[in-house]
């Protein structure tokens, strides 16, 4: 299993969990009592229950999904906590049952380091949508 060296791994890391479809690496990417909000506000804590969330969706609409993520920026806070944004879009396919799309959304994440590697502690994943009429938009590359 890699391992976050420096906290500029994760979201590559991340990325690369999820378009595998590796619920075992993307479990390794958290501390055991990490915080999850997903882009539709469902609150989880604990690595078990980020992947139990995880899982099914990765075994039907999301089975042939991919995200392309991108750092935004990274704040220290200590020598072993950074705040870090990144962008990251998911490119539904055909299992989606509205068809291949792509949804963009901003993440923020709380990284520790512990043992020598950086686990994620806290992750909330907001999609970008248009506030006056809801429908998801895509941000400007």
């Amino acid at each position: 299993m890699t391992k976050a060296i420096v906290p500029m791994d994760i979201p590559l890391l991340f990325q690369t969990a999820w378009n595998e479809h590796d619920m075992v690496a993307f479990a390794s990417l958290f501390c055991e009592d990490a915080s999850f909000v997903n882009r539709f506000g469902h609150y989880v804590k604990g690595v078990k229950a980020i992947v139990a969330l995880h899982s099914p969706i990765h075994e039907t609409i999301y089975r042939d999904s991919t995200l392309q993520n991108e750092i935004i920026e990274l704040s220290p806070i200590t020598d072993d906590v950074v705040i870090m944004h990144f962008w990251s879009r998911l490119t539904a396919g055909t299992a989606h049952p509205a068809g291949p799309h792509q949804v963009d959304t901003l993440i923020l994440a709380v990284l520790s380091k512990q043992n020598g590697s950086w686990l994620i502690r806290a992750l909330e994943n907001v999609t970008l949508t248009n506030p006056r009429t809801g429908q998801a938009i895509l941000r400007d590359d």
